[in-house]
């Protein structure tokens, strides 16, 4: 055998190489298309502790996953101005690398939030790190800047007294970033090669905490006013629903519609110019997390803990179950289950199959959390202000 068939081979039979040939990349704030829910098999309900590692500064921001690397951003320092974005083993949690900049916009922001509070994407060849500082940076994967931008230089007036949270999306060749607030409120599409801006658009001028979802061809942006369907290549505006949207829990998406934290929530199908309404469920309030959709039935976690089925046919509920809370962060799920953290860092583990569902699993972590978790290469991720963990 030639010495090249021998190190294919070889690669081939690696247990590092079928974890990470067979992982799903969780590549953005709620994973594969913003939708919360994983596209590989469920990693089960008895999860533990595999590892973890020691994080030197605050977040909210999400894990994101690209092959097995995972990517995390953190704020330090006494004004939360020195902001970090690391890259860590997803098999061992080694540190890979670790880049640190300054803060060049406002870095004020609600005790319970922080400055690293969107969650980084990926194209798969680059990570785009934003913080409500509006600084914006590119690395490529082995951890080479590729730009920055201070939007505050560029968009003075672009600023939230409580801080920011929108998470940026990237479609195609196409970053989608909102910096919405009460003063110079925006969003911009930006070219992921140079940096430079292929379109801005001045959004209601409002404090808006929410993140874009891509529906079809479609980036939807959510906000007070509702939701707006817009070109990723060009900004045109393709279809608008202005009936009121939530400003912290965002929209889920599936391949047929949008269910969109509004009045409850409204099921939409956007057309061309507008969107048609489905239903309307008044009773399915998000709190701060989102909803998701499993297979026929949606899944809303509401401000008292109470996680609540229904069916995104007409919105009718099936069942409610009190978790353990309060929340901050929003649901996951991967197969028949629902993965979510509570503040006090009690991670639950829900069957939805269950007749009444049912929390079969708690891991208690003891610290609090307030974000998001993640999913990839059958394991979990999840972190605080102090620590990352993966729970397989």
């Amino acid at each position: 055998m030639s010495r090249s068939l021998f190190l294919s081979a070889l690669l081939l039979s690696s247990p590092a190489f079928h974890a990470a040939s067979w992982a799903a990349d969780w590549p953005q704030f709620r994973g594969p298309n913003a939708s919360a829910v994983s596209t590989e098999a469920a990693p089960g309900p008895k999860v533990a502790v595999d590892w973890s590692v020691d994080l030197p500064g605050r977040g909210l921001s999400s894990p994101i996953i690209v092959g097995d690397k995972l990517f995390l951003t953190c704020a330090s320092g006494p004004d939360q101005a020195n902001l970090h974005v690391f890259c860590f083993s997803t098999v061992d949690g080694k540190k890979l690398w670790e880049r640190v900049m300054k803060a060049t916009g406002r870095t004020m922001a609600h005790n319970k939030t922080s400055v690293a509070a969107a969650t980084p994407c990926s194209d798969g060849e680059r990570v785009f790190a934003l913080y409500s500082s509006n600084d914006l940076f590119a690395f490529d994967l082995v951890g080479n800047l590729l730009w920055l931008r201070g939007l505050t230089y560029d968009y003075a007036n672009a600023s939230n007294s409580l801080g920011m949270s929108s998470s940026p999306v990237v479609v195609g060749d196409t970053l989608v970033v909102q910096s919405e607030n009460d003063s110079e409120s925006l969003a911009v599409g930006i070219d992921v090669v140079t940096g430079k801006n292929r379109w801005k658009k001045e959004r209601p001028k409002a404090a808006n905490w929410t993140s874009a979802v891509v529906f079809k061809d479609t980036v939807a942006l959510q906000s007070s006013k509702g939701l707006t369907g817009v070109n990723p290549k060009t900004g045109e505006i393709v279809w608008d629903y202005t009936d009121g949207a939530a400003t912290i829990p965002s929209s889920a998406v599936t391949e047929n519609a949008i269910y969109v934290p509004s009045n409850g929530v409204t099921a939409l199908v956007p057309e061309k110019g507008s969107a048609s309404q489905l239903w309307r469920a008044g009773g399915l309030k998000p709190g701060t997390g989102s909803p998701l959709v499993i297979g026929d039935s949606i899944y809303v976690l509401n401000g008292t803990g109470v996680l609540i089925k229904a069916s995104i046919a007409n919105g009718d509920e099936a069942w409610k179950l009190r978790l353990k809370g309060p929340f901050s962060g929003s649901p996951i799920a991967a197969g028949k289950y629902i993965y979510i953290v509570s503040e006090r860092g009690d991670f639950q583990v829900v069957d939805t199959t269950a007749k009444e569902g049912e929390v079969v699993h708690t891991v208690e972590l003891k610290d609090t959390l307030l974000s998001t978790p993640a999913l990839s290469g059958g394991a979990l991720f999840v972190r605080s202000d102090k620590k990352l963990w993966k729970l397989k």
